[in-house]
């Protein structure tokens, strides 16, 4: 294997250029549904190749608990530099695993005091808070208790075919479920930095996804566009940054400039004969290499490790 077992780590650099991409020429709910893939995928990888990593360095130091049999010189031969590479996956898988943790705790935490902001009101899917302060969000439940919160100080902002545009926004996120897939590439980018680039892509497609719904329900891209300028002027801070909300994430005069556009065709990547094809399809083809190289070399190590044990 070589230094081939060091690809999982290193490889989702390859993503940046398919997330701009993404951005640009795919519809934001392939853009979405493509990346937040692409992320945990890459994530997965780099995360068991520490874990194998380290394995494999360490297997041989007095003491371990691990079967003799993996500290073998034909598995050490698999990783170059395998005790430096085996010492030094300790911390860092560490690191990945508390970064996560906290994240996730962190996501849950604050669902949770969202959620016990609402006690006492009506369990209906529209939930209306007597606040002065702009903001508006949606609060995934389950099992039909999906919510969308709004104050009253953003209701007195909006007019009402903004407001149907703001309802008709929040209830695209629910229904895509975007919050699961900003959490997926949230994790992602805590288990290997290469991954920010993504998480930054689907917070913002998963922003013009839950725009298209909403433009295609109201029958307006410009009464969406006006409630999504209003909303940021009237909050510009949300009150709860990992919920989805109208003008809590993505650039705002992208997404406006977009809805005064066209809405955008359900066609894949644009031809290969044309520059933006060639780059488009270049940029998708090696980020698949890359994945698949990911995934084998994290397989390969992981093989050498069962057939070392079960050779014994």
């Amino acid at each position: 294997m070589g230094v081939f077992v060091f690809l999982p780590l290193v490889l989702p650099l390859t993503a940046w250029p398919v997330a701009r991409l993404a951005e640009q020429r795919l519809h934001p709910r392939t853009a979405t549904r493509l990346l937040a893939a692409v992320a945990g995928v890459s994530a997965v990888c780099s995360t068991l190749c520490l874990g194998l990593l380290m394995i494999v360095g360490t297997a041989q130091l007095p003491g371990n608990p691990l079967p003799d049999s993996w500290s073998d010189p034909d598995v050490r031969a698999a990783v170059p530099y395998d005790e430096v590479a085996g010492r030094t996956a300790i911390p860092a898988l560490l690191a990945v695993l508390v970064s996560c943790a906290v994240a996730a705790w962190r996501r849950s935490r604050v669902r949770r005091r969202a959620a016990g902001a609402l006690a006492g009101l009506p369990p209906t899917s529209v939930a209306v808070l007597p606040d002065r302060t702009p903001y508006a969000y949606a609060l995934p439940g389950g099992r039909g208790r999906d919510r969308v919160v709004v104050s009253t100080g953003m209701l007195a902002g909006l007019g009402s075919a903004e407001r149907r545009a703001l309802f008709a926004h929040e209830r695209a996120h629910l229904n895509g479920r975007h919050h699961r897939h900003l959490l997926t590439v949230h994790l992602a980018a805590r288990a290997n930095p290469f991954l920010r680039p993504l998480r930054t892509a689907v917070a913002y497609t998963a922003e013009r996804w839950a725009d298209e719904e909403a433009a295609a329900e109201v029958g307006s891209r410009r009464a969406v566009a006006r409630a999504i300028g209003k909303a940021a002027l009237l909050a510009p801070r949300a009150p709860a940054a990992t919920l989805p909300a109208l003008a809590a994430v993505g650039p705002v005069p992208r997404r406006v400039a977009a809805l005064m556009r066209p809405a955008p065709v359900g066609r894949a990547w644009p031809p290969v004969h044309t520059a933006a094809g060639l780059a488009a399809w270049g940029a998708a083809f090696g980020t698949t290499v890359s994945a698949l190289s990911s995934a084998n070399s994290a397989v390969t190590l992981y093989l050498v490790l069962h057939t070392a044990t079960t050779s014994v």
